[in-house]
């Protein structure tokens, strides 16, 4: 994967919905497929040497809450 590859998919999850909000009431009968989902993402991610936790800040760090610590 190449540098422009990693950025787009650093960007595209931060888009994705957080694996907690998914429920099956929101996503109807596809929650599981939509679980798997982010977590294949997740996976490649972590491959690729990118804490999936940390993503939103690197990519829009004027939206990342301040943390208290």
């Amino acid at each position: 994967m190449n540098t422009d590859q990693l950025t787009a998919l650093k960007i595209a999850f931060t888009y994705m919905p957080q694996a907690i909000d998914v429920t099956k009431f929101e996503y109807g009968n596809e929650y599981q497929k939509t679980l798997d989902h982010i977590n294949y993402v997740r996976e490649v991610l972590i491959e690729a040497g990118q804490d999936p936790d940390k993503l939103q800040g690197e990519i829009n760090p004027n939206a990342t809450p301040n943390s208290c610590y």
